[in-house]
């Protein structure tokens, strides 16, 4: 059985901090912005990337997130991540968190 997502993205929020000095990782309101991403990685650089966590690949998408991941002006710096991508993920986040 798969994890919750809150459980999920809380361990990937605590792996985040310490995988990555200097970074942090802040939920975002869901009753703010709907379908907006869960969560904001801030890099000690500047930079800074979107996770909407999902307990799996295929579990359902809200309205708007896959606006927000694919299709907005911040696509770039957006991703979904579940255990299934996760290393994926944090790939990218490792080369986004190098660059100067």
């Amino acid at each position: 059985m798969a994890k919750k997502e809150s459980q999920f993205k809380g361990e990937l929020y605590k792996e985040i901090r310490k995988r990555f000095p200097g970074s942090e990782v802040l939920p975002n309101d869901a009753n703010y912005l709907q379908g907006f991403p869960d969560g904001t990685v801030y890099f000690p650089n500047g930079r800074y990337f979107l996770l909407e966590g999902k307990r799996e690949e295929d579990a359902a998408r809200q309205p708007n997130q896959d606006y927000y991941v694919n299709h907005s002006p911040l696509k770039d710096n957006a991703m979904f991540v579940s255990p299934e991508n996760k290393n994926e993920v944090l790939a990218e986040l490792e080369r986004r968190y190098r660059k100067k």
